[in-house]
């Protein structure tokens, strides 16, 4: 098993350790998207069960890159790349997150998104890695601006939680570090 560790500033003895994501994970990545802030940050429906985990992470399509964040041996985050299959968009990934409530603030979207930008900057050749985020999630876009994302737009009522609807802003970071978007 190969693992990336990253050291995180002002935490003691908390060390972020990065992997790919097995299908023995399954209970873990339930565990994240068991937590109210995951599953309200996301397209995940409260209360997911572990049949549906355990299916996702048995059969991950070969486009598709999982990762799993862990501290102090617990799985508490989870990032999925996948990587367009369409002929003329190859040069394109799509990412998403969910982290556990108690792990926010201590660097695992960090490390999450640290591990998939070198996958497609380094590995995999892509010019470009979007995603949607929520627009009053906060934490979230702060972060992926220090990565260099940029908001190229903003879908009104992009999706219903918590009994209304969302805008959700698209980002996008192309492979030079640098965006080319409208800052909001």
């Amino acid at each position: 098993m190969f693992s990336l560790m990253f050291p995180m500033e002002g935490l003691a003895n908390m060390d972020v350790e990065i992997r790919r994501a097995e299908p023995s994970d399954a209970r873990g990545v339930k565990d994240i998207y068991d937590c109210r802030s995951a599953y309200e940050a996301t397209l995940q429906l409260p209360h997911p069960s572990i049949a549906l985990w355990e299916k996702r992470l048995a059969s991950t399509p070969d486009n598709v890159y999982m990762y799993v964040a862990l501290l102090d041996g617990e799985i508490v985050g989870t990032l999925g790349l996948e990587v367009c299959q369409n002929p003329r968009r190859r040069h394109v990934g799509s990412l998403g997150m969910g982290v556990k409530d108690k792990a926010q603030g201590s660097g695992v979207g960090t490390a999450l998104l640290s591990t998939a930008i070198d996958l497609a900057d380094n590995w995999l050749a892509l010019r470009r890695l979007e995603l949607t985020v929520y627009v009053d999630n906060k934490r979230a876009i702060e972060l992926y601006k220090r990565f260099g994302f940029g908001i190229e737009g903003e879908a009104k009522d992009f999706a219903f939680r918590g009994g209304e609807y969302v805008g959700a802003f698209y980002m996008a970071r192309l492979g030079d570090g640098q965006h080319r978007a409208t800052e909001q």
